[in-house]
């Protein structure tokens, strides 16, 4: 028999009016990678929650063991005194402090009753180097680091609390492609060093590429475990059992339709950043939309995709225009706020759904109508049954996944909660909508669904920009795109000329 170093037992999590587990059963191998994998909501992160003691022994059923004991974590130190880690998708970084107080932040070094910050210095810098991050300055400040080597200070966090079971949310979702492979390289070192990993990650190829063993849960249940050291393990064969059937298409086709007159168009756009010595971070951007038509926005990180969205959306505090002009129906604009452009038919689904799209405490309804309450308002307040009725109908129509449109959003799924934010500006009506990351941190299936809501949309005539990272959506999705890099459009592509090759060699143009 395998040596497991885990085994979790016939779990079971209940939470109000959801069983999000149901008689869960999971084991890993010591020294494996093993990725687990499943729709939103299928129980992924809830069941690393019992695991690592943030729901604690009593609110589940079921048993943990590890190492060969039977585990009853009452809380994160527990599971963390016994080796257990794990990294979530939203970092748990200190952005204010250093790097050396960030790795040894909660179990800090101590001499006497002091903190002994030079042998913390000593030993940060060797925790660094393990994640290939020898090269910085732990005295640097956090949040002067880009988000790869954020992630990787998280993974020195976690080895300088003598990891032996290292849990990673989603690890890669926010970091570009080289970052992304300098960390799949990592947990193969880590590995040759002893130390077992968990991946949840929705991204197949990495999990066909890396994975030892792939264990796949639909619906709060195990379905299967399958071992790539004895089977090939496709991709198409990972969504056939997450989703519970075939997907031949994971990109659907819109039925042909003929684009109306130009409904949005930037001329000449540049603009500065305050916050960054008022540097020039656009320069002259050009480009434009059609009536029913999706507009990719391509580039690597950091080549100013988001910060263009943000500027027309009406961000003044934290971009200043110095040239160029936005027009949207016949006229120029240079909207003061939001608010501005939401009067005049433009709309932003952001990239940072939890952050700045969503109110987690609040409920669908709530965050459903939260961007255009002047459609509810009833003398002087709003119209609650009116509110409800809505609600209900952008949860039917789109399939948000509740049991009613009380349900508070932070209880939802990341696909779930995506599809919130997008009912909030569907009920806005925009003319134009820009889409920044909509299926980021997300399952196949629950893209499916979006994808197929962006074509019904394109279909009844609104439009689309959609920035994304994922280079197979950009080109499965846009009739047309524009590629930029270092803050410049360098070119544009229709759809049927467009490929993998044209849009990086763009993409790397200075």
């Amino acid at each position: 028999m395998a040596d497991y170093i885990l085994e979790m037992k016939n779990i079971e999590k209940v939470f109000p009016g959801v069983k999000a587990l149901d008689n869960v059963n999971f084991s890993v191998k010591r020294g494996e990678i093993h990725c687990l994998v499943g729709e939103n909501g299928a129980g992924k992160s809830t069941l690393m929650k019992v695991l690592s003691g943030v729901y604690p022994h009593g609110t589940y059923s079921g048993d943990i063991i590890y190492n060969g004991e039977v585990q009853q974590f009452k809380g994160i130190a527990d599971s963390e005194a016994v080796g257990i880690a794990i990294i979530y998708q939203e970092l748990a970084l200190i952005p204010e402090l250093t790097v050396y107080e960030n790795v040894f932040f909660g179990h800090e070094v101590t001499s006497g009753h002091k903190v002994d910050w030079n042998e913390t210095i000593v030993r940060a810098k060797k925790e660094l180097e393990k994640v290939g991050l020898g090269h910085i300055d732990p005295s640097v400040k956090v949040k002067n680091l880009g988000v790869g080597q954020q992630q990787l200070v998280e993974i020195a966090k976690a080895l300088s609390k003598n990891v032996k079971l290292l849990i990673l949310d989603e690890p890669t979702s926010s970091l570009n492609e080289d970052d992304s492979q300098n960390l799949l390289k990592l947990l193969r070192e880590l590995q040759q060093q002893g130390v077992t990993s968990i991946m949840i990650s929705h991204k197949l190829k990495e999990i066909t590429a890396i994975a030892d063993t792939v264990t796949v849960l639909r619906d709060g249940s195990t379905i299967c475990s399958m071992d790539a050291h004895a089977q090939t393990i496709t991709e198409d064969e990972i969504i056939q059992h997450m989703v519970g059937r075939k997907i031949d298409n994971i990109y659907p086709k819109r039925a042909p339709h003929e684009f109306g007159d130009v409904v949005l168009e930037i001329k000449d756009w540049t603009v500065e950043d305050p916050g960054r010595g008022n540097r020039e971070i656009l320069h002259h951007v050009n480009m434009n939309v059609r009536k029913g038509e999706i507009v990719g926005l391509q580039g690597l990180m950091g080549a100013g995709r988001t910060e263009l969205a943000l500027s027309l959306f009406g961000n003044p505090r934290k971009y200043r225009i110095t040239s160029g002009e936005l027009v949207m129906e016949g006229k120029t604009h240079r909207f003061k706020n939001p608010a501005e452009a939401i009067k005049n038919g433009l709309a932003y689904v952001t990239e940072d759904r939890k952050g700045d799209g969503l109110i987690l405490i609040q409920d669908i309804r709530y965050n459903t109508t939260l961007a255009n309450l002047e459609e509810l308002v009833s003398g002087l307040a709003i119209d609650a049954n009116k509110e409800i009725n809505i609600a209900n109908e952008y949860k039917q129509s789109i399939n948000i996944k509740a049991p009613s449109v009380e349900q508070k959003v932070g209880n939802l799924s990341g696909g779930n909660q995506q599809k919130v934010q997008l009912a909030k500006w569907m009920f806005v009506e925009p003319n134009v909508l820009i889409l920044d990351e909509p299926t980021r941190g997300i399952d196949v299936g629950a893209k499916l669904e979006i994808y197929t809501l962006m074509n019904r949309l394109v279909e009844e005539g609104m439009s689309i920009i959609m920035i994304s990272s994922e280079l197979p959506e950009v080109l499965g999705m846009s009739d047309r795109l524009y590629i930029m890099s270092e803050g410049t459009i360098t070119g544009e592509l229709d759809a049927a000329d467009a490929s993998e090759e044209k849009v990086m060699a763009l993409a790397v143009k200075s």
